[in-house]
């Protein structure tokens, strides 16, 4: 096997203490590492993975195969930093049997990703200690959408049926206070309920999934050029990430690399994408503690990034741009040179804008020591992006799995302890300043040729992953394909599927009128948690 030197040792040790336990091993990509096991050693080779190897469970999904082996797989995805590799392990559940043992005791930040799998596929879950519907509420029918046999124009019976029942919190004083699900604004329902004594905060919970799109589903219907566009709608401020993600993977299932040029103007993009969400964030984080000249500001610079990202690519979101293989268009010299006056523009903006948010005492009394989460609770939960950053996750894919051209590129990654709302929008300015740096270099280094590499048919049962860190943090897209130049599963991940749940820890203690500034520091999307 073809695998990098850190993996190659990872397996060298699995091997020796697992030994014939370890059914197959196979590596498709040099930092792809798939593991065959019993479903008995689940709990094992978390611990190897996670305890002895220095790995995190980045992901649990499921994919059904009882049509060819009478069994559903699971996948567990670890990501090896220090190694710059994947290691997934895939075990077996009968189909007769559809039971898995749960995980989230010991690693608490699968609690969600287990549930979708007992949702969507039926697979029950042992000594899960919440096995309650998350993905599908408790109104819907006994249906599992991601089977195989479940028809995608199934016309589903009107909803009848239990609600969800919230958790009481008891005690003197303690009254709830809902939130949602429908906001105000353009935003996608979530359901929040503050239990409160007094003012402070002592319990949220929420609901999510009140918009499910079966976008998994979906990707199993369309051509896999098609693909492309279904993933560019996932979650719309990051349709670029996403839908490299997706054509990443589509692409190392096919054995074929996108063009230098291809791979620099992706990484253009990407960046470019990060300028206008941050220097977004940045601006509303100030208008929920109503700064609003600061946002002002903020809203200036973004409309700036999104004009040039309409010059460029003829879509203020950057939609249409990606393709299999590389990129639909290339940039010429007069735009190359007008991406670096944007850069040169926007960090003096960037830099008067940071100057008037210091200069005002009354923001950073608000947002200093705010919706803290701590590097103890981030590390638990398995945080990723800018609030596991700004709570002392030192992860970020352009570093640690360097894709497109990012290995040819020097930056910084910011990293803080304090984990309040004042280091989560610090996180977001110095990486814009990084991000300045990064297109500086590419275009400096923007090498010739093509910007597509024709794919053809890709072949069927190919597996592979494909992953960016888009503006929020880590985004997966797990691909197999099928005969016909289809898939038979694609699964995607968010980075706010795993970070919702930090919202609930982060407003304990803190005043329901700090809840939208904390929230806004996230900036989670609902559209992306769905899908």
């Amino acid at each position: 096997m073809n695998l990098l030197p850190g993996l190659q040792t990872v397996l060298d040790e699995v091997t020796l203490r697992f030994g014939a336990r370890i059914e197959h091993a196979h590596a498709p990509q040099p930092n792809e590492l798939y593991l065959h096991a019993r479903l008995d050693l689940v709990a094992a080779l978390c611990s190897e993975l996670c305890e002895r190897q220095g790995g995190r469970l980045a992901g649990v999904f499921a994919e059904d195969a009882r049509a060819e082996r009478h069994v559903y797989f699971v996948y567990y995805l670890y990501a090896l930093d220090a190694a710059h590799g994947f290691v997934l392990v895939r075990v077996p559940v009968s189909e007769d049997k559809p039971e898995l043992p749960a995980l989230t005791n010991a690693v608490h930040a699968v609690n969600w990703q287990e549930r979708e799998i007992q949702d969507v596929f039926g697979v029950r879950l042992v000594d899960h200690p919440n096995p309650r519907r998350c993905v599908l509420h408790d109104d819907w029918p006994a249906v599992h959408p991601l089977r195989r046999d479940f028809d995608l124009a199934t016309k589903l019976p009107p909803f009848a049926g239990p609600r969800h029942q919230f958790r009481e919190v008891e005690g003197e004083g303690v009254f709830q206070v809902p939130v949602g699900p429908v906001h105000a604004g353009i935003i996608e329902p979530g359901h929040f309920l503050f239990s409160v004594a007094g003012e402070p905060v002592l319990y949220l919970q929420l609901r999510m999934f009140y918009t499910h799109k079966g976008v998994e589903k979906l990707f199993e219907s369309l051509p896999l050029p098609h693909g492309v566009r279904l993933a560019e709608s996932i979650s719309g401020d990051s349709g670029f990430a996403h839908a490299t993600a997706f054509c990443h993977a589509v692409e190392r299932a096919a054995n074929v690399e996108a063009p230098p040029r291809a791979r620099a103007l992706r990484t253009l993009c990407l960046e470019l994408e990060r300028l206008y969400n941050h220097v977004g964030d940045i601006g509303a984080i100030c208008t929920d503690v109503a700064f609003v000249t600061a946002h002002m500001h903020a809203m200036r610079l973004k409309e700036r990034v999104l004009r040039v990202n309409e010059h460029l690519t003829g879509n203020r979101l950057l939609r249409g741009m990606a393709c299999l293989g590389g990129v639909r268009f290339d940039f010429d010299a007069g735009q190359l040179r007008a991406l670096v006056a944007l850069v040169d523009e926007l960090e003096g903006g960037l830099k008067d804008l940071v100057e008037l948010i210091r200069g005002n005492s009354g923001t950073r009394d608000r947002l200093e020591t705010t919706g803290v989460l701590t590097p103890e609770v981030a590390r638990d939960l398995g945080i990723v992006g800018v609030a596991g950053r700004a709570s002392g996750v030192d992860h970020d894919l352009r570093r640690d799995f360097p894709h497109d051209f990012y290995d040819q590129t020097e930056f910084a990654v910011p990293v803080f302890t304090e984990g309040d709302v004042q280091r989560r929008m610090v996180v977001r300015r110095e990486e814009l300043f990084q991000s300045f740096r990064i297109i500086r270099q590419v275009v400096d280094k923007m090498p010739g040729g093509l910007i597509h590499t024709a794919l053809g048919d890709v072949p069927p049962d190919r597996v592979a992953l494909g992953y960016v860190e888009g503006f929020r943090g880590e985004i997966l897209h797990w691909v197999h394909t099928a005969p016909g130049n289809r898939l038979a599963r694609c699964k995607v991940k968010d980075p706010s599927l795993q970070n919702w749940p930090a919202l609930s820890e982060a407003i304990l203690g803190n005043i329901i009128p700090d809840f939208p500034v904390v929230n806004k520091s996230f900036n989670l999307s609902y559209s992306g948690t769905d899908r």
